[in-house]
């Protein structure tokens, strides 16, 4: 048996199932809540420059980069979780094969990416909305974290979802983490003190692509020093099966729809109530800033789920799949439950923290109050999304994505919104969501019903 899978047999086949989760998902939420912190820091030093049409600027960027997080998306869900089950099949030599593709496919796609927004950047950014303001500023941002950023950042993805995967968690987290910090501290220093007044947009470009750059650096070093036989830095490795390229694709694709899908939906949130008043739009935008701190850590918990899930599925392990699945779910929901305590007590204390204005404290206290019991059917949502990915069940993933966002979410908002007016905004994220756990949940069961060994 391969010498990286024996290091690991003990975690995915002997740990006791709460020791092997949190072993997984504390690097992972770790990370998670910097990328948090560090999302929202991006936006306040650009705003620290006083320039709308800076914060516009990069704000036009963010459906570019979100296709860099599609196709790491492809490379490192489709390729990690078919690494992970691959492993529980005991079959060392296709996980290698897959993970290599994946790394390659990454980097090509990257790199490919990369070039077309170089060659068709003007069309791009006006059919986005770039005005004569804005334009300059978005086309520096854009050069910088997409053309020059691309191809590293989707590779970094990629690497930390393989070692995931494998169970290198901590050095995955690490990475992760260290890119986000790493960007925090130049945010400043570019912004502000190498770079001149009035090229502050530039500064934060450079700094996002740099920190990419040393994430990739980093897992390429920890890759290396690793000598692992399934993640490797090898070129000549053959090609996956065709099923197994079948598989690849069937979970990373419809992984890839999510961050789209996930933007739509705060798109129409913030034209709905920008329909209101402004503050009502600022109100809202720092509620959903707010609420991402226990989805984040949600989503940290299931990443480190995942592997786990998708090992003992193939190693036809399924009480110990259903242990994990269990106690994950538990663990989520006890996270949802003590911040659904703290944002009904504390509401307007959050909303201070951004923005010291009367009327915006109101009406944040208010939606937050309201959109807190959400917290824990949202995670109930995407715990079934991550679980389906995991057991190579793409289609059925996928199926829960849409479901939750083109067929309930969006409809109840326009719905809600007709029916209750600006209070139906706020209501339709715990109507919409309870109704797909619910789902979500009967989907899983009727699944499990039919997997018997």
């Amino acid at each position: 048996m391969d010498t990286e899978i024996r290091k690991n047999k003990e975690l995915f086949e002997e740990m006791p199932v709460p020791k092997a989760v949190m072993t997984m998902a504390v690097p992972t939420i770790v990370a998670q809540l910097i990328i948090l912190i560090y999302n929202m820091a991006d936006t306040f030093f650009i705003g620290r420059a006083n320039d709308p049409y800076m914060v516009a600027g990069a704000s036009l960027i963010l459906p570019i980069f979100n296709v860099t997080i599609a196709v790491a998306n492809i490379a490192g869900v489709g390729g990690g979780t078919l690494v992970a089950r691959l492993l529980g099949r005991s079959q060392g030599e296709d996980a290698r094969r897959v993970a290599s593709f994946s790394l390659r496919f990454s980097a090509l796609g990257g790199l490919l990416f990369a070039f077309l927004t170089a060659v068709f950047m003007t069309p791009l950014l006006r059919l986005l909305g770039a005005s004569d303001e804005t334009f300059a500023y978005a086309r520096q941002y854009a050069f910088c974290v997409i053309v020059i950023g691309a191809a590293p950042t989707v590779l970094g993805m990629t690497m930390g979802n393989l070692l995931r995967n494998i169970g290198c968690a901590r050095q995955a987290g690490f990475g992760v983490s260290m890119g986000g910090v790493i960007n925090i501290v130049l945010d400043p220093l570019f912004m502000f003190v190498l770079l001149p007044r009035g090229h502050e947009i530039l500064g934060a470009g450079i700094a996002t692509a740099l920190s990419n750059i040393l994430i990739c650096l980093y897992f390429f070093i920890v890759i290396a020093r690793l000598k692992s036989p399934v993640v490797t830095l090898a070129l000549r490795v053959p090609m996956p099966k065709a099923e197994q390229l079948r598989s690849f694709f069937a979970v990373g694709l419809p992984a890839a729809s999510g961050p789209f899908l996930f933007d739509l939906d705060y798109i129409v949130i913030d034209r709905l109530m920008a329909s209101y008043s402004d503050t009502a739009l600022a109100a809202i935008g720092i509620v959903l800033k707010v609420e991402r701190l226990p989805l984040n850590a949600g989503i940290g918990l299931c990443l480190g789920m995942v592997p786990l899930c998708a090992y003992n599925y193939a190693a036809g392990d399924l009480r110990r799949m259903d242990d994990i699945l269990r106690f994950t779910r538990r663990t989520g929901l006890m996270i949802a439950l003590v911040s659904i305590v703290l944002y009904e007590l504390f509401a307007p204390d959050f909303v201070r923290l951004f923005l010291n204005d009367a009327g915006t404290v109101a009406y944040g206290a208010q939606f937050l109050r309201i959109r807190a019991p959400a917290t824990a059917v949202m995670f109930l949502c995407f715990i079934y999304v991550h679980f389906f990915q995991a057991v190579g069940h793409g289609g059925k993933a996928l199926l829960l994505v849409l479901l939750r966002w083109a067929v309930v979410n969006i409809p109840m908002l326009f719905l809600l919104n007709a029916l209750l007016g600006m209070p139906g905004v706020v209501w339709s994220q715990l109507v919409s969501d309870s109704l797909v756990a619910l789902i979500s949940l009967l989907y899983y069961l009727r699944f499990r019903r039919k997997t018997v060994l």
